[in-house]
């Protein structure tokens, strides 16, 4: 199994570039093929596994994008050297400070404003899920344990709250 985990290696460095990121995304295939096709014959893992390490590494690159995109928006509204405030705190304490000018700190305290809306405006379970992985940073596993659900259904809940907060922003101008 070795040589089929090297060759496994080698492929998802060359997608992904990042030593460790393949690393996650082989042993994340080899456990979904152990977990969903241990009943399947030998004969049938190599086929199998290619599949799997294929929609992981793509599942890697959807997470990376989503992440990126958030993490783009809300570090946007972080003063800079503040890597742990909260973004919608934070608005409170740029109206005290006299560096920023008004029409950026009223830009800024308009899109936290939309973001906020955008949250009230999501179903119970998406607005957890969302609030959980992305403002909570907790991962999949985590976030599925403390909201008593599946990991898949956590994936379905923040991807359908990050289009519905998307859209929710791109109806009001907000571009990300």
């Amino acid at each position: 199994m070795a040589d089929v985990e090297r060759r496994a290696f080698k492929q998802a460095y060359f997608a992904v570039r990042d030593e460790h990121g393949a690393l996650d995304i082989v042993q994340d295939a080899m456990l979904k093929l152990a977990e969903k096709y241990s009943g399947k014959p030998a004969g049938e893992f190599p086929m199998l596994f290619q599949r799997i390490l294929q929609n992981t590494i793509h599942d890697y690159f959807r997470r990376q994008k989503v992440r990126s995109t958030w993490t783009t928006l809300l570090s946007s509204l972080n003063p800079a050297g503040e890597a742990d405030a909260d973004p919608l705190e934070v608005i409170d304490a740029q109206d005290s400070r006299q560096s920023e000018n008004p029409p950026e700190r009223l830009e800024r305290a308009q899109v936290v404003a939309h973001v906020e809306k955008a949250l009230e405006s999501l179903p119970l379970r998406q607005r957890q899920a969302f609030l959980l992985r992305y403002w909570e940073e907790m991962d999949v596993a985590e976030t599925a344990t403390a909201m008593g659900c599946s990991e898949g259904s956590v994936k379905t809940h923040c991807s359908r709250a990050t289009h519905a907060i998307a859209e929710f922003l791109k109806s009001r101008g907000i571009e990300l």
